[in-house]
């Protein structure tokens, strides 16, 4: 039996794989951010996924760069309390099983280039408006070389805050991203109506994205996370302003949103492990 996860900065989301082309019915919770607390929930959840079945392997993502001699999460500013953390030995430990992790957004990507609005692309950037911002490139169906991580969300789109001065940083997720709106404006995403504030939010993506863009030249840009939904950014202002500000190349690729809603990260690890 194949286990997939996604391990975010608020919920974590655990299935089986069904013969590598899709996966059960999740089992969905809270991510606790205190590791001992975090790891017992996880163990517990897997073995009720697995009804008692033995594991071969363990497949997924977590909300960080991740690898490193000790196989941990080596930094997340949404998951804090796991950083460093033995979260590979555990799970070996725990289930006598292979275990293979990968930063959360790269297996969304992943899914949605597989699976998703990327399908059919060869080279496809991924870009999540979330709890934080993070992303990835994917090409022909992998996900991209990289040294440690892709963090688009940590590009400076404002050095002096210009822009938003209560800004928690300068950052594309200080301005962006559910945990920089809800700390500046005390107010959940969801809560605020003010067309004007989504209007601001859309043209300073559209900045990230320019930048993203003219450093991973992608054929298309999928755009997914709780953000990016009815009441968030709208894709089509977010286009619109990136068209104004993109001059290097002579068209911008088409921006996608994203088709797999919250499971995209499952359909990663469905690929990831294959």
């Amino acid at each position: 039996m194949k286990i997939l996860f996604d391990i975010g900065g608020t919920k974590t989301r655990i299935a089986k794989a069904l013969n590598g082309e899709g996966f059960s019915d999740p089992v969905i919770f809270e991510t606790a951010h205190n590791y001992e607390e975090g790891i017992k929930k996880f163990i517990e959840a897997v073995r009720e996924v697995s009804g008692g079945q033995k594991i071969e392997t363990l497949c997924g993502g977590i909300a960080g760069p991740f690898g490193g001699k000790n196989r941990s999460l080596l930094t997340s500013p949404n998951l804090s309390g796991w950083v460093e953390k033995p979260f590979v030995v555990d799970l070996e430990k725990a289930f006598d099983a292979s275990v293979r992790v990968e930063n959360d957004s790269a297996m969304v990507g992943l899914g949605e280039a597989s699976f998703g609005a990327g399908r059919g692309f060869g080279i496809v950037a991924y870009i999540t408006v979330s709890t934080g911002v993070g992303g990835v490139r994917i090409i022909d169906g992998k996900i991209d070389r990289k040294s440690v991580g892709f963090e688009p969300g940590h590009q400076i789109v404002d050095m002096d805050k210009t822009l938003i001065p209560d800004a928690d940083g300068v950052f594309l997720g200080n301005y962006i991203s559910g945990k920089g709106v809800e700390k500046r404006t005390g107010k959940k995403p969801f809560e605020i109506t003010d067309n004007d504030f989504w209007d601001k939010m859309a043209r300073i993506l559209a900045v990230g994205l320019n930048n993203t863009i003219v450093h991973w030249s992608p054929d298309v840009v999928v755009l997914g996370g709780s953000m990016m939904k009815e009441v968030g950014i709208s894709v089509d202002k977010t286009a619109e302003y990136l068209k104004e500000t993109l001059k290097i190349f002579p068209q911008t690729p088409p921006l996608k949103r994203a088709e797999l809603d919250d499971l995209g990260g499952l359909y990663g690890a469905l690929v990831y492990n294959q």
